[in-house]
């Protein structure tokens, strides 16, 4: 097996007799815990082994129902525990996949196809798909990383790709100046066939769609828990959740961080309880400040800082709630691929019908009372 040949076996479609029946239950995936002394120990273990030849000390963080072809935390979401020491660094890769990159302890420098990101504990920065990436810890400390990505989903459907040391050159050089890349201007006309909006689009258009540049983002904690702070002004009469989304402008009605997930941060101060909702998307929360608890589909499962939970699972209905203390969470969800796909089920109140947002008007909460 080669780029260009692989020797498959003979193989023929059969049919599943279906008639009469519709599609089979669904068979959501429990919330899974992974405590804050399991982290730590395998982040000893992993400072522990020689270094590896790419530089890469990693661990998936798997669900025991993933399938072992396509590794996640959640059916489409790949967790990776990473720890460098001081003076370590990895080797430039990139893949297909997009990824959110969120320090956990210590600090260092990426480099994101030449741009260097200085960062430290409780930054976020994200790498867009197939660009070259590699980190440095220039600290005196470990350096240990969470990094979500949608790997997963493509190796689920074999199509994962990656490079290492990559060649960063440009296929298709862009023009200079005000110029006009000929090859982004297609003579070729998108026309419609009927009164109703169907078009018909030539191949030309299609293998050449618009081109929007996906970009590297870096947000510091030091900015964001400025503005997240202030959401716990809104008290205990907000019904929403006190979050921000580290938006990334490129991701447009589908409000995300990258294009298949939003990274959120949150807040919750002390003896807070969310209503409980659901919505198609699953959502991991890693804890890193306070202790609180999670229902989900009915079970109760407590947390504290340090902590990461696959706390809710697609359409189960869940709610958090924190003890003592303030809570801070960055919590990742697929949104933006259902939204993408036209599939985001959500039910902000369980007394009122879930709307496929991004197709139907959403919800609103009671900030402008509260506030």
């Amino acid at each position: 097996m080669n780029d260009l040949r692989t020797n498959f076996e003979d193989t023929v479609g059969k049919f599943v007799d279906v008639s009469g029946q519709f599609y089979p239950e669904n068979q959501p995936w429990a919330p899974a815990i992974v405590t804050k002394e399991q982290i730590d120990a395998e982040i000893e273990r992993l400072a522990s082994i020689p270094m590896p030849d790419n530089g890469r000390r990693s661990s998936l963080i798997v669900h025991p129902r993933a399938n072992p072809l396509s590794p996640g935390l959640a059916p489409t979401t790949q967790v990776t525990l990473n720890v460098l020491k001081p003076g370590e660094s990895t080797v430039p890769f990139r893949h297909n996949g997009a990824e959110v990159n969120f320090c956990i302890l210590g600090s260092g420098v990426a480099d994101v196809n030449g741009r260097k990101i200085p960062f430290g504990q409780y930054d976020v920065y994200n790498v867009p798909s197939w660009t070259a990436h590699s980190r440095v810890n220039n600290g005196a400390g470990l350096q240990v990383f969470l990094t979500y990505s949608n790997a997963a989903l493509l190796q689920f459907m074999q199509v994962h790709q990656y490079e290492v040391n990559p060649d960063v050159s440009l296929a298709v050089p862009e023009m200079q100046g005000g110029e006009i890349n000929p090859r982004r201007v297609s003579p070729y006309g998108t026309f419609e066939i009927g009164d109703d909006g169907a078009q018909l689009m030539p191949y030309e258009k299609l293998i050449n769609p618009p081109a929007e540049a996906s970009p590297c983002l870096h947000w510091p904690w030091e900015r964001v828990e400025a503005e997240i702070k202030k959401l716990a002004d809104l008290g205990q009469d907000y019904v929403g959740r006190r979050l921000y989304l580290l938006y990334n402008p490129a991701t447009g009605r589908t409000n995300g961080t990258t294009h298949n997930f939003f990274a959120t941060m949150t807040i919750r101060p002390p003896k807070i309880v969310d209503r409980p909702h659901r919505h198609i998307s699953d959502a991991i929360n890693y804890y890193f400040k306070g202790s609180g608890r999670s229902t989900v589909a009915g079970n109760t499962y407590e947390w504290k800082a340090g902590d990461l939970m696959l706390s809710a699972p697609g359409w189960a209905v869940h709610n958090h709630a924190s003890y003592d203390d303030y809570v801070y969470e960055l919590t990742i969800q697929n949104q933006p691929l259902n939204i993408a796909m036209d599939s985001l089920l959500w039910q902000e109140n369980l007394k009122e019908p879930p709307a496929l947002l991004g197709s139907q008007m959403g919800f609103d909460t009671n900030r402008k009372t509260v506030a």
